[in-house]
Formats: C-alpha cells, structure tokens, sequence
C-alpha cells in the first residue's frame, strides 16, 4: 500500500523552515509521499520548490492547486520549475476548480461551465508538463506557448475530480485523481469506476485513485471524531463535498475521520484500497502520543 502523509502550512515567519522539516520527517520515517494544500497560506508549488530541494527519497505533491486564479501556461512554468528544484519524478501536480464561493465571491472570476473551463485549462496545461509545444484556441483559454525549462521527463497531473464529468475528464486527459472527503463506498461504486472506465476508453493507462482523510489512532474515538468534525466542518457545507458524503450516506466530515484503535485504523484503510484507491495519505489531526502513534501505523502500512 502507497502511504503518504498531509503536510501542514505553517502561517509564520519561519514556515518554510518549518514545513522542510515536516517533510524531512517524513522520509526519515517512510512516508511515501508528502501533500501540501493550497488555499490562502503559503504558494504550494514555491514551498515544495523550497522544502524539496533540500530533502531528498520522497514524492511530493500539491493538493491541490486551483485552477482558475493562473494562466495554464503559467501553471505549467511554475510547476516544471518546482520539479527543476527537487529533481526528475518527485513532483505531483494535483490540481482542482476550487470553489464557487472562492473563485467568484474572493477572487471574482466567472464559476460558470467549470468543466468547458478544465477541459481548456488541461488541453493547454498537461502538453506543456510534458516538453511539448501547444498551440490551442479554446473557449476560455488560448496559448500559443512552448516552455524552455530545463527539467527532465514530465510532471503528472492529479484532478481533483468528484462529479462524474470531472472524472471522466480526469481519466481520459490525466494521471488519476486526488481526492479528499470521500469514502470507501463512495470510491467502489462511483469514483474508481468511472475513472477507470474513461482512463480505459483513451485507451490510457490505469488512472491513479489518491484519497486523502483525517485519520488519528486514539482509545477516545468519540471525542477524536468530534474534534474531527468541528476542525474540518467547512466542508461539510461545500456542494462538490456534500455530495460526496450524501452518496457515503454520512452526517459530516466527522463520519469520514478514520478514528479508533491501531485494528480499527487500519481497516478503514484497506477498504479504502479495497474500494479502489490507489494511495492513502493521511491528514494526523492531533500531535503528542496519539499523533506519532498514527504516523507510526502509517507507515507501517508502507512497508
């Protein structure tokens, strides 16, 4: 089983410090990947470049970059240019529409057809991540770009895809998906198949399924949830999130928290795999006893 582990933002001077040495603690103990999200604290793709560069044996990835504040061009340089930073197939790029109330009310940029908008923003995005010239004319984007970034291979593409149009998009035109707030059954019956089934029609290969979840090993798994419930409950009012735990048939991010025993912990995980997820990364929620514990589990589900 791929693990991989949620690296926090820190919002102080020192962060970048910081967030190099979650990442280097995460090599040290085994981690196969390490996550950054990307909402309103530090640039995911600079701090990577930053924390990367000095630590090697891990893959890292955003999750995930929203797409509608950058030009795809300009997501392309910066990303190859992280990749530059921290060397050939380390870098995942997961990159994702946000939100409505995000992309129109605080950046104000027009949410409407947000799948015409990915469906342009990777015709010119994912050529370019591969050293390829682009010349595209879309209904929301347009580029006539060729990239000179010096950095070997490609840089593989996550979309974090939900609905069953983003998916299938996802599929057909890139590496897999990451997701977060989204469970087992959720995954076995609606998101694995119909990533697979359009990766399958492009005749691409086998896509991979990433799924992120706030997971703590505790003998208080009621209070651990509720903690869970009242740290992450902004997502439990997002649609594209809603509807993934309606279909899951749960109350709340509270419900999704993989909490409980070391046995119980691990479980969840492997019906997650079960269900056809392709990695795990975890989001450990609590620090002291409780958090290297987890982290320990973790990773011995790595190995």
């Amino acid at each position: 089983m791929r693990i991989g582990i949620m690296l926090d933002a820190p919002s102080v001077p020192d962060g970048l410090v910081r967030l190099t040495e979650q990442l280097r603690r995460g090599a040290e103990e085994g981690f196969d990947s390490a996550w950054l999200s990307h909402i309103f604290g530090i640039d995911a793709l600079t701090a990577l470049a930053v924390a990367g560069s000095q630590v090697p044996d891990i893959e890292i990835g955003t999750a995930v970059v929203p797409t509608y504040p950058r030009h795809p061009g300009a997501l392309a340089q910066q990303a190859r240019t992280t990749a530059l930073a921290v060397g050939p197939n380390r870098l995942n790029l997961g990159i994702g529409l946000s939100h409505k109330v995000v992309i129109e009310n605080m950046f104000g940029y027009d949410f409407d057809r947000p799948a015409w908008h990915m469906k342009d923003y990777l015709s010119i995005l994912v050529p370019l991540l591969e050293n390829r010239p682009v010349s595209y004319t879309g209904e929301t984007y347009t580029a006539n770009l060729q990239l000179s970034v010096a950095n070997e291979g490609r840089v593989p593409v996550l979309l974090a895809a939900l609905g069953s149009a983003m998916l299938r998009l996802a599929g057909r035109r890139t590496d897999g998906t990451v997701l977060w707030m989204t469970g087992a059954a959720t995954i076995r019956e609606h998101i694995a198949p119909t990533i697979t089934a359009a990766a399958a029609e492009a005749e691409r290969p086998a896509p991979r399924v990433v799924c992120a979840l706030p997971v703590l090993v505790t003998d208080d798994a009621d209070t651990a949830r509720a903690t869970a419930a009242e740290n992450f409950a902004a997502y439990g009012s997002l649609p594209s999130y809603r509807a993934m735990m309606d279909r899951e048939g749960v109350s709340g991010p509270g419900d999704l928290a993989i909490v409980g025993s070391e046995k119980e912990v691990t479980a969840r995980i492997e019906a997650i795999f079960e269900a056809g997820a392709t990695e795990f990364v975890g989001a450990v929620f609590a620090g002291g006893d409780e958090g290297a514990q987890t982290r320990a589990l973790l990773t011995s589900l790595a190995k």
